[in-house]
This record gives structure tokens, C-alpha cells and sequence, in this order.
């Protein structure tokens, strides 16, 4: 057990988010644990070209909805992530966003409590067809829009059942068998948009892959469903393991961001678990390549409001990852409890500083 003085943080009149997340460093408590992951985020985004971090970025929850959407596409446009691996809920509000719809907040005595639910009428707002999430509104008509879209995503990757027959007599049968992975479907998605604050957009154009393993849970699921009623489209839920482990295996370092927890970060971690045991690396900055034991991810920052008592996975510490593989033994590693909303455009802010001045 090692021991440091806390020290008190000075905030001056034009004190910098950098400046802030320093002194909160010589803090304790939540305070300690997000400075912590700053300068973990850090050292993973400037690791050499000989030992570059592969960077993760798990999404639970629904964070686009209350405002996180141009922060997540900028990490992916300043390739501050080089994978995501989200709910389906965030790729619905982002494409609901991209196709002119908005989200709006709950204001007034409304939030006064710990739920606005008790100062609102949910059935009255079902009644005027506006949904709640949280202290969030969003028009039930939004998501006719949405469906109008996907059918014409859906169009491109499928054809009609009713022309099916004719095509299939004259291509091979590999050609007729084409099943797109969940990823290549999110990519057709962020392909078909032109918001540049898009997330799936801003993936398409960055190169960096977008994962929905839970993709079923969602509208965008939903509604996939509904077209396969009439139509032809073949979705195999099981080809981006490949592609994830893939692109763990490869990676010289591995880094993961996990905001919230739930199936995007079991997703994540489960690469680890069938990664070979070596991997290749490079001894400092000689070019001489070296083997190393394969243990998990060498850097993790979890972002939850969840505690570990009940089992759930969203409240599992790092630790107990240990026991599994799937964070290193020797892993820079730190869980802050707060809420995602806030710590993660403090910690992105502050990276974005000290990047900046490299």
C-alpha cells in the first residue's frame, strides 16, 4: 500500500479543463479516479507507432438522446477510438438526429425530483404521442421517419422475395448466400446519412467499425424484422465476432473506454478470451520484434454509476476482469463511478488539451 498527501484543488478565474483535471488529481475519492483515467486515456492515445494502442470505445445505455452524440462522433472523426461497440438505442436517436428530428429536455419544476416521471404525466404524454426518456421527450412521429429511412437502406442490401427466384438461376450459389455482418449493415446505415455530426457517419467516413451486437433490441432491429416479412435481408448476428477478435489479435496494445457497462462491454471483453496467448510486439524502440504473454486488455477505464454487489456486469469492477482474462494483471486500470454525461466530456476535453500540445 502506497500513500500520497491529498492535495486541495485551486481553480483560478481562467483555470482550463486540463488545469482542473491536474488538480483534482492530488484529490481523493471520484475526483482522484477521473484524473486518473485522463492521464490513462493519455498514454493510450500516445503510445509509438511500434506500440500502438488499439482503442475501444463501449456505449451503453442511451447517451445520444441526452446530448452525447457530437462528442462521440468527434472522438471517431479525431480517431480517438478506433472500434465502437454500442446499443442499438444510440444508433437510433444518432440516425433520428441526422434525419432532421430532435430531442428535447424537460425543464422546470418537472425535474425538481429524483424522477421528472413524478411531476409528468406519462399517460398524458402517450395520449399527445411523445415518449420519455428520463427527462428526454421525442415525437412518436420520429420514428416514422425512421422506418422510411431503414426501408431504403434495407432495399439496398436486399432484393424483393418476389424477384429472388428469376436471380437466383443465373449467380453462383456463394453470390445468392451474401449475408451482411451487423457491422456492414451499420456502415450501409452511416453511408446512407449526411449529417457530419452523425456517429454512424462520421464511422463510415473514418473507417472505424461499428459494432450492435444487441442490434435486435432496438427499432432498427424492429424494423428489420418487419422487412424481412415481404422482402429479402440476411443479417448473420455471429460474423462480427470474427472481425472483433480480428482486430484484437492484431493490435500491438489494446485500450478500452467502457461507458456504462451491459452488452457492449461483455462484447468488448470476450475477445480476450479466445486472443492466443503471444502476441507480437517491439522491444522499445529497437525494430527487433519480441513475443509477450497475451493477458487481457493492457489499459481499461470503466465509466458506471453501477456498484458490484448485485453481480451485474455494469457494476463488475476491473479487478474482477482480472479473474477472467480479460484486463491484464499489469493493466493501467481505473473504474469512476459517476455519470457518463458528465465525466465523459471532461475527460475527452482534457485529452484533447494535453494531444494538442504534443
Amino acid at each position: 500500500m502506497r500513500l500520497k498527501e491529498v492535495q486541495g484543488v485551486k481553480i483560478g478565474k481562467k483555470t482550463s479543463v486540463d488545469e482542473l483535471v491536474r488538480g483534482l488529481g492530488g484529490c481523493a475519492f471520484g475526483a482522484g479516479r477521473l484524473a486518473e483515467a485522463v492521464d490513462i486515456y493519455e498514454e493510450m492515445l500516445q503510445r509509438g507507432e511500434g506500440e500502438k494502442t488499439t482503442k475501444f470505445l463501449g456505449v451503453a445505455g442511451a447517451l445520444v438522446p441526452a446530448g452525447m452524440r457530437t462528442v462521440l462522433a468527434e472522438m471517431i472523426r479525431e480517431r480517438l477510438v478506433d472500434v465502437v461497440v454500442t446499443t442499438g438505442a444510440n444508433l437510433v436517436h444518432d440516425i433520428l438526429e441526422a434525419l432532421g428530428e430532435r430531442h428535447y429536455k424537460i425543464v422546470g419544476e418537472a425535474v425538481g425530483g429524483a424522477d421528472p416521471g413524478a411531476a409528468v404525466d406519462d399517460v398524458w404524454l402517450r395520449g399527445e404521442g411523445s415518449d420519455r426518456i428520463y427527462d428526454v421527450i421525442v415525437r412518436d412521429e420520429a420514428f416514422a421517419r425512421l422506418e422510411d429511412f431503414l426501408r431504403g437502406v434495407f432495399e439496398k442490401l436486399g432484393q424483393k422475395r418476389a424477384e429472388r427466384e428469376e436471380r437466383e438461376k443465373r449467380v453462383e450459389k456463394k453470390e445468392r448466400e451474401k449475408r451482411y455482418s451487423i457491422r456492414e449493415l451499420t456502415r450501409a446505415i452511416g453511408e446512407s446519412l449526411s449529417d457530419p455530426d452523425s456517429i454512424l457517419r462520421s464511422a463510415a467516413e473514418s473507417g472505424v467499425p461499428v459494432f450492435c451486437p444487441a442490434i435486435a433490441d432496438s427499432m432498427i432491429g424492429l424494423h428489420a424484422w418487419i422487412y424481412k416479412q415481404t422482402s429479402d435481408l440476411r443479417v448473420d448476428a455471429f460474423e462480427d465476432m470474427k472481425e472483433l477478435v480480428d482486430i484484437f489479435c492484431e493490435a500491438k496494445r489494446t485500450g478500452v473506454l467502457i461507458l456504462g457497462g451491459g452488452v457492449p462491454k461483455n462484447f468488448i471483453f470476450q475477445t480476450a478470451l479466445v486472443a492466443p496467448p503471444r502476441v507480437q510486439g517491439r522491444d522499445g524502440g529497437e525494430e527487433q520484434e519480441r513475443e509477450r504473454e497475451r493477458e487481457g486488455f493492457d489499459y481499461a477505464i470503466q465509466i458506471t454509476t453501477e456498484t458490484p454487489e448485485n453481480g451485474g456486469l455494469s457494476g463488475a469492477t476491473l479487478d474482477e476482469a482480472k479473474s477472467w482474462g480479460k484486463v491484464g494483471a499489469n493493466a493501467r486500470a481505473v473504474t469512476v463511478y459517476c455519470d457518463a454525461t458528465i465525466a465523459l466530456p471532461i475527460i475527452v476535453a482534457a485529452v484533447r488539451e494535453r494531444t494538442a500540445r504534443v
